[in-house]
């Protein structure tokens, strides 16, 4: 029933729909945001742009509705980001930062992280240079498929050379991290906004 594929460019609007429909900690952020794409800016198209290889999509009989997305080397990728995917979105959408934080609307909160990057913390990138992001459709969750997408995405960073990998998961995402600790990845931090970020040595 299902087909795991490398992603192509066909597959950009894919992306940036499941994206934004497993924003809310899993769960649809349609309802969250004015402008659907922003998600995807952050979170999807400079993986598709950047890093190919790495990309993977589940496909059934309506469509795609699965990704994981990856790198093998974060410090590389971000150095890319601020040279050739940041600037132009800079332009296109203004940087809220004289609106209070806790005003920001949650468009401007993306917005902000367009302007601002937060950026992997040097401190784990020595033991774990790569990191990933993996998104399922409902229809899509329980059947194995999401074990599926990881594992090849974990070979294919094995095959680059990561000695590990990092992700982050919501801290009330409790299925995701279980789901991360069956499969063998450990806490490595948590960010003062109580989510936390996992590791794996591959």
């Amino acid at each position: 029933m299902f087909d795991l594929r490398p992603a192509s460019p066909a597959d950009r609007a894919a992306l940036y729909r499941i994206c934004l429909q497993t924003a809310d900690s899993g769960a649809d952020g349609t309802h969250l945001y004015r402008d659907p794409l922003l998600v995807g800016h952050i979170y999807a198209g400079p993986y598709l742009m950047f890093a190919p290889e790495h990309t993977f999509v589940l496909e059934d009989g309506e469509g795609v509705c699965g990704y994981v997305l990856g790198v093998a080397d974060t410090p590389a990728f971000e150095a890319r980001l601020e040279r050739e995917w940041w600037p132009a979105l800079r332009a296109q959408y203004p940087d809220p930062v004289n609106v209070p934080p806790h005003e920001r609307t949650p468009d401007e909160r993306l917005t902000h992280l367009i302007h601002h990057p937060s950026l992997h913390d040097p401190a784990l990138l020595a033991d774990y240079p790569a990191h990933l992001h993996i998104d399922l459709l409902p229809r899509a969750q329980g059947r194995g498929q999401g074990r599926r997408l990881l594992e090849r995405l974990l070979l294919s960073l094995r095959e680059a050379g990561a000695p590990g990998v990092q992700l982050g998961v919501g801290g009330r995402n409790t299925r995701a991290q279980a789901f991360y600790r069956h499969l063998g990845f450990s806490e490595l931090r948590r960010t003062p906004g109580g989510s936390l970020v996992l590791g794996l040595k591959l």
